[in-house]
């Protein structure tokens, strides 16, 4: 599933590399935002993830509120394939607490929520883009698990 979610990613970062600035820029109601803002929370979002199950620092480091490329975003979820695969192969060892707040309560062995939030955020996020880009009747990239299976990448 980390092999798709990677693969997935890329892919709809690739197909964006063909986009002007300005489409990049767009958005429609019901998705996160921008294309670009969308990317950008993806990949931050699973450094997150990534770091509360390896302790390890990001390189590069993409965060919502600094700006980021394409070549950016690309460059750390080429980065952070080996981080998933080095997690997934340890997921018997790992003990992940996630400390409580106002909202949720403390949650120990927390590495499954995390790896089941990885796959599920990732998804949402890229049928966000292409909802965006399907709304402005741009070429949307096809991501799913056939496609995934059929380029032979598993």
């Amino acid at each position: 599933m980390f092999r798709h979610h990677t693969w997935a990613t890329l892919k709809v970062i690739d197909h964006c590399a063909s986009l002007r600035p300005e489409q990049l820029a767009e958005g429609v109601p019901g998705t996160y935002g921008s294309i670009a803002d969308t990317l950008v929370h993806l990949v931050a979002a699973d450094q997150r993830y990534l770091h509360r199950m390896d302790g390890l620092a990001a390189n590069p480091r993409i965060h919502e509120t600094e700006p980021a490329t394409l070549g950016d975003l690309r460059a750390a979820v080429e980065a952070q394939a080996a981080r998933w695969e080095a997690v997934v192969d340890r997921a018997p060892e790992l003990d992940v607490t996630i400390p409580g707040n106002a909202q949720w309560p403390t949650a120990t062995h927390a590495e499954n929520l995390l790896f089941l939030q990885a796959i599920h955020h990732g998804n949402d996020h890229r049928a966000h883009v292409c909802t965006v880009l399907g709304a402005h009747g741009l070429e949307v990239p096809d991501v799913d698990g056939w496609a995934y299976w059929r380029d032979g990448v598993q």
